[in-house]
Protein backbone atom coordinates (compact mmCIF):
# COMPACT_ATOMS: atom_id res chain seq x y z
CA UNK A 1 0.00 0.00 0.00
CA UNK A 2 1.43 3.40 -1.18
CA UNK A 3 1.50 5.75 -3.58
CA UNK A 4 2.56 5.46 -7.00
CA UNK A 5 4.21 8.76 -7.11
CA UNK A 6 5.73 9.00 -4.30
CA UNK A 7 7.27 5.84 -4.70
CA UNK A 8 8.25 6.76 -8.17
CA UNK A 9 9.97 9.99 -6.88
CA UNK A 10 11.98 7.88 -3.98
CA UNK A 11 13.03 5.21 -7.12
CA UNK A 12 14.00 8.70 -8.94
CA UNK A 13 11.72 6.99 -12.09
CA UNK A 14 10.46 9.97 -14.26
CA UNK A 15 7.23 11.00 -14.01
CA UNK A 16 5.16 14.43 -15.05
CA UNK A 17 3.27 14.60 -12.16
CA UNK A 18 4.99 14.89 -8.86
CA UNK A 19 4.09 14.01 -5.26
CA UNK A 20 2.51 15.95 -3.29
CA UNK A 21 3.04 16.55 0.55
CA UNK A 22 3.24 19.26 2.63
CA UNK A 23 5.18 19.71 5.95
CA UNK A 24 2.73 20.48 9.27
CA UNK A 25 0.19 19.71 6.47
CA UNK A 26 -2.48 18.31 9.37
CA UNK A 27 -1.31 21.72 11.94
CA UNK A 28 -3.49 24.56 13.04
CA UNK A 29 -4.70 26.40 9.59
CA UNK A 30 -6.94 22.97 8.97
CA UNK A 31 -10.59 22.69 9.98
CA UNK A 32 -10.37 19.00 10.55
CA UNK A 33 -7.54 19.56 13.23
CA UNK A 34 -9.26 22.99 14.82
CA UNK A 35 -11.98 20.51 15.04
CA UNK A 36 -10.62 17.85 17.03
CA UNK A 37 -8.59 20.60 18.77
CA UNK A 38 -11.40 21.67 20.44
CA UNK A 39 -12.21 18.35 22.39
CA UNK A 40 -8.57 17.56 23.05
CA UNK A 41 -5.44 18.73 23.84
CA UNK A 42 -2.54 18.46 21.58
CA UNK A 43 -0.70 15.95 23.80
CA UNK A 44 -4.30 14.18 23.32
CA UNK A 45 -3.81 14.27 19.48
CA UNK A 46 -0.36 12.80 19.41
CA UNK A 47 -0.13 10.18 22.23
CA UNK A 48 -4.04 8.60 21.52
CA UNK A 49 -3.02 6.59 18.50
CA UNK A 50 -6.79 6.58 17.23
CA UNK A 51 -6.58 10.82 17.14
CA UNK A 52 -2.80 11.04 15.46
CA UNK A 53 -4.09 9.07 12.89
CA UNK A 54 -7.70 11.15 12.53
CA UNK A 55 -5.44 14.09 12.26
CA UNK A 56 -3.39 12.69 10.08
CA UNK A 57 -6.24 11.96 7.52
CA UNK A 58 -7.86 14.94 7.56
CA UNK A 59 -5.90 16.81 4.63
CA UNK A 60 -4.43 13.97 3.15
CA UNK A 61 -8.49 13.38 2.59
CA UNK A 62 -9.42 16.86 2.29
CA UNK A 63 -6.79 18.42 -0.53
CA UNK A 64 -6.01 14.86 -1.58
CA UNK A 65 -2.03 15.04 -0.50
CA UNK A 66 0.12 11.96 -1.99
CA UNK A 67 1.22 11.30 1.24
CA UNK A 68 0.48 11.34 4.74
CA UNK A 69 3.16 12.00 7.99
CA UNK A 70 2.83 10.69 11.53
CA UNK A 71 0.93 13.36 13.60
CA UNK A 72 3.53 13.96 16.69
CA UNK A 73 6.20 16.60 18.29
CA UNK A 74 9.76 15.44 17.97
CA UNK A 75 10.37 16.28 21.23
CA UNK A 76 8.55 13.09 22.97
CA UNK A 77 12.01 11.40 22.99
CA UNK A 78 12.97 14.26 25.56
CA UNK A 79 10.47 13.51 27.79
CA UNK A 80 10.67 9.64 27.01
CA UNK A 81 14.28 10.09 28.97
CA UNK A 82 12.72 11.83 31.75
CA UNK A 83 12.91 15.75 31.06
CA UNK A 84 9.54 15.99 31.22
CA UNK A 85 7.58 18.03 28.41
CA UNK A 86 3.53 19.88 28.22
CA UNK A 87 2.30 21.99 25.80
CA UNK A 88 0.83 25.42 26.18
CA UNK A 89 -0.04 28.83 24.41
CA UNK A 90 3.49 29.27 24.18
CA UNK A 91 4.88 26.12 22.92
CA UNK A 92 6.54 23.34 24.31
CA UNK A 93 8.15 23.55 27.85
CA UNK A 94 10.71 20.85 28.99
CA UNK A 95 10.70 20.30 33.21
CA UNK A 96 14.49 20.72 33.34
CA UNK A 97 17.03 21.68 30.72
CA UNK A 98 20.68 20.20 31.08
CA UNK A 99 23.54 22.35 32.10
CA UNK A 100 26.02 20.20 32.34
CA UNK A 101 27.50 16.89 31.61
CA UNK A 102 26.23 15.08 35.40
CA UNK A 103 22.80 15.91 34.35
CA UNK A 104 22.89 13.37 31.47
CA UNK A 105 22.93 10.62 34.98
CA UNK A 106 19.02 11.56 35.41
CA UNK A 107 17.78 9.92 31.77
CA UNK A 108 15.72 7.05 32.34
CA UNK A 109 16.64 3.98 31.19
CA UNK A 110 16.70 3.31 27.25
CA UNK A 111 13.74 0.33 27.69
CA UNK A 112 11.93 2.62 29.69
CA UNK A 113 12.22 5.16 26.76
CA UNK A 114 11.61 2.75 24.51
CA UNK A 115 8.74 1.41 25.73
CA UNK A 116 7.09 5.35 26.18
CA UNK A 117 7.42 5.81 22.83
CA UNK A 118 5.75 2.81 21.59
CA UNK A 119 2.55 5.33 21.23
CA UNK A 120 4.13 6.02 17.49
CA UNK A 121 3.93 2.45 16.40
CA UNK A 122 0.59 2.17 16.94
CA UNK A 123 -0.71 5.51 15.88
CA UNK A 124 2.06 5.11 12.67
CA UNK A 125 -0.28 1.45 11.88
CA UNK A 126 -3.51 3.40 12.70
CA UNK A 127 -2.75 5.74 10.32
CA UNK A 128 -1.35 3.16 7.81
CA UNK A 129 -5.08 1.90 7.98
CA UNK A 130 -7.25 5.22 8.21
CA UNK A 131 -5.47 6.59 5.07
CA UNK A 132 -6.45 5.32 1.57
CA UNK A 133 -4.40 2.32 0.27
CA UNK A 134 -2.92 4.66 -2.92
CA UNK A 135 -1.50 6.86 -0.27
CA UNK A 136 2.14 7.00 1.23
CA UNK A 137 2.72 7.04 4.98
CA UNK A 138 5.95 8.65 6.29
CA UNK A 139 7.26 9.13 9.75
CA UNK A 140 9.48 11.10 11.34
CA UNK A 141 12.13 11.80 14.11
CA UNK A 142 14.07 15.56 15.36
CA UNK A 143 17.81 15.29 14.94
CA UNK A 144 19.83 14.91 17.37
CA UNK A 145 21.75 18.29 16.97
CA UNK A 146 18.34 19.90 17.30
CA UNK A 147 16.86 17.62 20.19
CA UNK A 148 20.02 18.59 22.08
CA UNK A 149 19.64 22.41 21.51
CA UNK A 150 15.98 21.76 23.25
CA UNK A 151 17.61 20.09 25.79
CA UNK A 152 19.74 22.61 26.68
CA UNK A 153 17.94 25.55 26.00
CA UNK A 154 14.13 24.67 25.77
CA UNK A 155 14.13 26.04 21.64
CA UNK A 156 16.36 25.57 18.47
CA UNK A 157 17.37 29.02 17.20
CA UNK A 158 18.40 32.34 18.69
CA UNK A 159 21.31 32.25 21.05
CA UNK A 160 22.99 28.71 20.67
CA UNK A 161 25.96 29.34 22.55
CA UNK A 162 26.06 26.82 25.08
CA UNK A 163 24.99 23.64 23.00
CA UNK A 164 27.87 24.93 20.59
CA UNK A 165 30.58 25.17 23.18
CA UNK A 166 29.25 22.15 25.29
CA UNK A 167 31.63 19.42 23.36
CA UNK A 168 31.68 17.15 26.46
CA UNK A 169 27.78 16.81 27.21
CA UNK A 170 26.70 17.05 23.88
CA UNK A 171 29.17 13.78 22.88
CA UNK A 172 27.27 12.29 26.31
CA UNK A 173 23.74 13.37 25.45
CA UNK A 174 24.41 11.62 21.67
CA UNK A 175 25.22 8.54 23.47
CA UNK A 176 21.95 8.45 25.55
CA UNK A 177 19.57 10.12 22.56
CA UNK A 178 21.20 7.87 19.71
CA UNK A 179 19.95 4.38 20.63
CA UNK A 180 16.79 5.64 21.62
CA UNK A 181 16.19 7.28 17.91
CA UNK A 182 17.02 4.10 16.32
CA UNK A 183 14.98 2.35 17.91
CA UNK A 184 12.31 5.35 17.29
CA UNK A 185 12.86 4.52 13.74
CA UNK A 186 12.11 1.25 14.00
CA UNK A 187 9.06 1.39 15.45
CA UNK A 188 7.72 3.82 13.15
CA UNK A 189 8.93 1.13 9.93
CA UNK A 190 7.88 -1.57 12.00
CA UNK A 191 4.36 0.03 12.28
CA UNK A 192 4.22 1.06 8.54
CA UNK A 193 6.14 3.98 7.99
CA UNK A 194 7.81 3.87 4.12
CA UNK A 195 10.48 5.68 5.58
CA UNK A 196 11.39 8.47 8.34
CA UNK A 197 12.42 12.16 7.74
CA UNK A 198 15.28 13.61 10.49
CA UNK A 199 13.97 17.14 10.73
CA UNK A 200 17.14 19.07 12.05
CA UNK A 201 16.02 22.74 11.83
CA UNK A 202 18.82 23.90 14.33
CA UNK A 203 21.61 22.53 12.03
CA UNK A 204 20.95 25.50 9.95
CA UNK A 205 22.58 27.97 12.40
CA UNK A 206 25.95 25.26 12.10
CA UNK A 207 28.81 26.36 10.07
CA UNK A 208 30.27 23.85 7.67
CA UNK A 209 32.53 23.41 9.98
CA UNK A 210 30.81 22.65 13.31
CA UNK A 211 28.76 20.32 10.93
CA UNK A 212 30.89 18.83 9.65
CA UNK A 213 32.49 18.03 13.41
CA UNK A 214 29.31 18.31 15.24
CA UNK A 215 26.22 17.46 14.01
CA UNK A 216 27.04 15.31 10.44
CA UNK A 217 28.08 12.34 12.28
CA UNK A 218 25.22 11.23 14.14
CA UNK A 219 22.88 11.80 10.78
CA UNK A 220 25.42 9.11 9.38
CA UNK A 221 24.31 6.65 12.39
CA UNK A 222 21.33 7.36 11.96
CA UNK A 223 20.94 6.53 8.13
CA UNK A 224 23.88 3.89 8.50
CA UNK A 225 21.66 1.57 10.72
CA UNK A 226 18.46 2.05 8.53
CA UNK A 227 20.02 2.34 4.61
CA UNK A 228 17.28 3.59 2.23
CA UNK A 229 15.13 4.25 4.97
CA UNK A 230 15.81 7.79 6.07
CA UNK A 231 15.49 11.22 4.69
CA UNK A 232 16.78 14.75 5.88
CA UNK A 233 15.55 18.21 6.25
CA UNK A 234 17.47 21.56 7.81
CA UNK A 235 16.31 24.91 7.15
CA UNK A 236 19.14 27.31 5.76
CA UNK A 237 21.65 24.52 5.07
CA UNK A 238 24.68 25.90 4.48
CA UNK A 239 25.65 24.61 0.69
CA UNK A 240 29.20 22.95 2.16
CA UNK A 241 26.86 21.27 4.89
CA UNK A 242 24.40 20.34 2.33
CA UNK A 243 27.28 18.42 0.05
CA UNK A 244 28.05 16.59 3.19
CA UNK A 245 24.65 15.36 3.76
CA UNK A 246 24.21 14.19 0.31
CA UNK A 247 27.74 12.71 0.48
CA UNK A 248 26.15 10.31 3.37
CA UNK A 249 25.80 6.74 2.00
CA UNK A 250 22.09 4.93 1.98
CA UNK A 251 20.45 8.52 2.29
CA UNK A 252 17.05 8.57 0.23
CA UNK A 253 16.75 12.00 0.00
CA UNK A 254 16.61 15.36 1.51
CA UNK A 255 14.03 18.79 1.71
CA UNK A 256 14.91 22.00 0.84
CA UNK A 257 13.58 25.24 2.23
CA UNK A 258 12.99 28.18 0.00
CA UNK A 259 15.73 30.34 0.23
CA UNK A 260 17.50 27.29 -2.65
CA UNK A 261 16.94 26.84 -6.03
CA UNK A 262 16.52 23.13 -6.15
CA UNK A 263 15.90 22.60 -9.94
CA UNK A 264 19.23 22.03 -10.62
CA UNK A 265 19.55 19.34 -8.03
CA UNK A 266 16.95 17.06 -9.38
CA UNK A 267 17.14 14.23 -11.82
CA UNK A 268 20.63 13.54 -10.32
CA UNK A 269 19.85 9.73 -10.23
CA UNK A 270 20.90 9.98 -6.23
CA UNK A 271 18.36 11.31 -3.93
CA UNK A 272 14.62 12.89 -3.72
CA UNK A 273 14.75 16.19 -3.63
CA UNK A 274 11.61 17.37 -1.35
CA UNK A 275 10.24 21.20 -1.55
CA UNK A 276 10.27 24.25 -1.99
CA UNK A 277 7.36 26.62 -2.44
CA UNK A 278 8.14 29.62 0.18
CA UNK A 279 5.06 29.06 2.88
CA UNK A 280 4.45 32.91 3.62
CA UNK A 281 3.59 33.13 0.12
CA UNK A 282 0.48 31.01 0.54
CA UNK A 283 -1.12 34.23 2.26
CA UNK A 284 -1.33 36.04 -1.18
CA UNK A 285 -4.98 37.06 -2.12
CA UNK A 286 -6.08 34.10 -4.47
CA UNK A 287 -5.81 35.93 -7.91
CA UNK A 288 -2.08 37.07 -6.92
CA UNK A 289 -1.46 33.63 -5.80
CA UNK A 290 -2.25 32.40 -8.66
CA UNK A 291 -0.36 33.83 -10.94
CA UNK A 292 3.17 33.83 -8.80
CA UNK A 293 2.49 29.97 -8.54
CA UNK A 294 2.52 29.56 -12.15
CA UNK A 295 5.44 31.89 -12.32
CA UNK A 296 7.60 29.58 -9.66
CA UNK A 297 6.58 26.37 -10.86
CA UNK A 298 7.64 27.58 -14.56
CA UNK A 299 10.99 26.42 -14.54
CA UNK A 300 9.78 22.86 -13.50
CA UNK A 301 7.60 22.07 -16.54
CA UNK A 302 10.53 23.84 -18.47
CA UNK A 303 11.79 20.53 -17.65
CA UNK A 304 11.40 16.93 -19.07
CA UNK A 305 9.47 14.18 -16.42
CA UNK A 306 13.34 12.54 -16.47
CA UNK A 307 15.10 16.21 -15.43
CA UNK A 308 12.96 16.26 -12.35
CA UNK A 309 12.70 12.78 -11.32
CA UNK A 310 13.22 12.75 -7.54
CA UNK A 311 11.07 15.51 -6.70
CA UNK A 312 7.95 15.66 -4.13
CA UNK A 313 6.55 19.08 -4.40
CA UNK A 314 5.69 20.83 -1.30
CA UNK A 315 6.98 24.06 0.71
CA UNK A 316 10.36 25.13 2.04
CA UNK A 317 8.95 24.59 5.76
CA UNK A 318 6.04 24.09 6.85
CA UNK A 319 2.15 25.09 6.56
CA UNK A 320 1.89 27.92 8.73
CA UNK A 321 -1.27 28.81 11.40
CA UNK A 322 -4.53 30.36 9.34
CA UNK A 323 -2.47 29.76 5.93
CA UNK A 324 -5.85 30.37 3.86
CA UNK A 325 -7.17 26.52 2.44
CA UNK A 326 -8.32 27.88 -0.31
CA UNK A 327 -4.63 28.28 -1.63
CA UNK A 328 -3.90 25.11 -0.09
CA UNK A 329 -6.32 23.58 -2.35
CA UNK A 330 -4.93 25.81 -5.53
CA UNK A 331 -1.61 24.57 -5.27
CA UNK A 332 -2.73 21.33 -5.51
CA UNK A 333 -4.56 20.99 -8.14
CA UNK A 334 -2.38 23.77 -10.44
CA UNK A 335 0.64 20.97 -10.05
CA UNK A 336 -1.33 18.68 -11.22
CA UNK A 337 -2.71 20.75 -13.94
CA UNK A 338 0.37 22.26 -14.96
CA UNK A 339 2.67 19.19 -15.36
CA UNK A 340 0.39 16.71 -16.22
Amino acid sequence: MSNKRFEAAVRLEPQAIPPIWMMRQAGRYHWHYQNLRKKHSFEELCKVPELAAEVAFGPVNDFDFDTAILFSDILFPLEALGMGLRFGDEGPKLGWHLSETKDLEKFFSLREAVDFMSFQKEAVSLTRKRIAEDKSLIGFIGGPWTLFCYATQGKHDGNLILPKVSFEMREGFYEKILPLLKENIRLQLEGGAELVMIFDTAAGDASPAFFQEAILPAIQALVSAFPGKIGYYAKSLAPASLESVRSIPGLVGFGMDHRADITGLLGNGSHFVQGNFDQALLFMEPAQFKKYLMEWVRPFSAKTPQERAGWVCGLGHGVLPKTPEANIRTFVNTIREVLA
